[in-house]
């Protein structure tokens, strides 16, 4: 038996499909299913065991990214989804997933429960939508999605991807391990800020962070967008620089595919799939 995910779907996200086939390609059974479809019951999120909420422009951000599609789980499947992460189960979301996981207040401290919004992502420093491929390092988190991964190239798309939270919840965020990605330079140097190397102006460079399980994981960019080398800009360049040296380019961008693998590799182990 495969593990399962629901990879969540409303009005204005386009990154299910993506998504879908990541987690297939790392042995998961994969299902795209409407958030309409769970509030009326035809599909029921306790058959699933990770959750991925994709990117996009879910109803057209027109109250703040993320925010009606986080109101519409909150109002109508909040006990459903506290019943997925009691049973520890996994949650990951990327870019417009990221920030309706914001709203929803999935980011849990030690010492706060899952509800309670602790974090935002607010419109970029440049105040434009930000379209480019840039270097992520991996801290020294708990989550369980990002195990064996330290220096990463990913795509980043979004207009509200600037991270921010209270001095109060960064301090807690770092001595629990919480934050997983942070902005840096081809070399996994420190971002310090500096556009276009931070993309967003987001604070401490922070690009991912985890609730207090490391179970549930939020990020601003695309690892579903840069599964494959292909995918690369530069992948011509390379490809013809490996043909004259007799060497083969790798199938996927390994650093990127790891936490699809992850999931799975989890959900494995702990249900003795």
């Amino acid at each position: 038996m495969k593990p399962k995910v629901i990879i969540m779907s409303g009005y204005g996200i386009n990154c299910e499909k993506e998504s879908k086939h990541a987690f297939e390609e790392a042995g998961a059974e994969a299902e795209i299913v409407h958030v309409n479809d769970l509030i009326s019951k035809k599909k029921d999120m306790k058959n699933y065991n990770i959750m991925f909420f994709p990117g996009g422009f879910s109803y057209g951000d027109d109250t703040g990214s993320g925010n009606a599609f986080a109101n519409k789980v909150k109002n109508n499947l909040w006990p459903s989804l506290q019943r997925f992460i009691a049973e520890k189960k996994l949650i990951i979301g990327v870019c417009n997933g990221f920030q309706i996981m914001s709203n929803l207040g999935l980011f849990a401290l030690e010492d706060v429960d899952y509800g309670n919004r602790n974090n935002a992502l607010l419109w970029n420093n440049q105040n434009r939508y930000e379209d480019r491929w840039i270097y992520l390092k991996h801290e020294d988190s708990r989550c369980v999605f990002t195990k064996n991964i330290n220096l990463t190239r990913i795509p980043i798309a979004h207009g509200e991807g600037k991270f921010f939270c209270d001095e109060e919840t960064l301090k807690k965020l770092e001595s629990n391990k919480q934050i997983v990605f942070k902005y840096c330079d081809e070399k996994g140097n420190p971002a310090n800020n500096i556009f276009p190397i931070n993309p967003n102006g987001a604070l401490k460079d922070i690009a991912g962070i985890c609730d207090k399980s490391g179970r549930i994981l939020g990020m601003m960019p695309h690892p579903e967008r840069g599964l494959y080398s292909v995918n690369e800009p530069e992948f011509h360049m390379k490809k013809d620089e490996a043909i004259r040296n007799k060497k083969e380019i790798p199938k996927y961008i390994e650093s990127n595919f790891q936490i699809f693998k992850n999931a799975v590799e989890y959900v494995v182990k702990q249900n003795g799939l």
